[in-house]
């Protein structure tokens, strides 16, 4: 299992991305997000052929954090069911992968941060 990854979340407004996006970085879920605008997306729902508006959210981290920042993320969330969905990162640029680490929890301050 790759060490990092990014994941990827769509939402429907910029405003709505900040709030989640500075509330994981603060909580060090992730080391940083990429908040894209503009982005049409073209799905169904509900048996309705939607064509919306939304923002595209990247985020890069550990994957030993996932499974956190799902539970963050969907807390904060205005859809029913949000997009969060994870690729690893296979190979980057070394300092900036330490960079994700330096900026993350690491395993044991999570579960400290818990207790």
């Amino acid at each position: 299992m790759e060490e990092f990854i990014i994941i990827f979340c769509t939402i429907s407004s910029p405003d709505d991305a900040k709030k989640i996006a500075k509330e994981i970085v603060q909580k060090k879920l992730v080391a940083c997000v990429n908040i894209i605008e503009g982005l049409t997306s073209i799905y169904e729902w509900k048996n309705k052929l939607c064509d919306e508006k939304e923002c595209l959210m990247i985020m890069k981290t550990r994957n030993s954090l996932f499974s956190e920042i799902k539970k963050e993320i969907s807390g904060l969330h205005p859809y029913e069911v949000p997009e969060i969905i994870s690729v690893p990162i296979s190979n980057g640029l070394e300092s900036f992968l330490g960079w994700i680490k330096q900026n993350t929890l690491d395993d044991l301050k999570i579960s400290e941060d818990q207790k």
